[in-house]
């Protein structure tokens, strides 16, 4: 019965230490905070995004697969380039329209005859 308790006790003493030291009762006292794992933004912040940069995008692994936040981020950017994008194309198409739109009055065009004829 004594070898039990000194067990026992020798046991809960181990245990002790080893929560002491694990929590902070080392030398330098608390563990400082681990980095959570974040994700790096590849995508270049200086000029548009290009197929490549969509294909070298990579997520860190979370606990049920990705990070919701760090998916949503990257599409947000991604939806947002692309309507930059179109917004632009919108812009460069009204142009060119603008440009081939035949003068108020003035002799037929080129166009005009090939409209004319479909």
């Amino acid at each position: 019965m004594v070898v039990f308790l000194f067990l026992v006790v020798a046991l809960v003493v181990v245990v002790a230490a080893v929560t002491l030291a694990a929590v902070g009762g080392g030398e330098s006292g608390v563990l400082p905070e681990a980095a959570p794992e974040r994700f790096e933004d590849p995508l270049p912040p200086d000029r548009p995004v290009h197929r490549d940069d969509v294909e070298a995008l990579r997520f860190p692994l979370a606990v049920r697969g990705y990070r919701m936040a760090d998916v949503d981020d990257a599409l947000g950017r991604l939806g947002a380039e692309l309507a930059e994008r179109d917004a632009r194309i919108a812009r460069l198409e009204a142009a060119l329209a603008g440009a081939y739109a035949p003068p108020a009055g003035g002799p037929p065009t080129y166009r005009d005859f090939t409209e004319e004829n479909r």
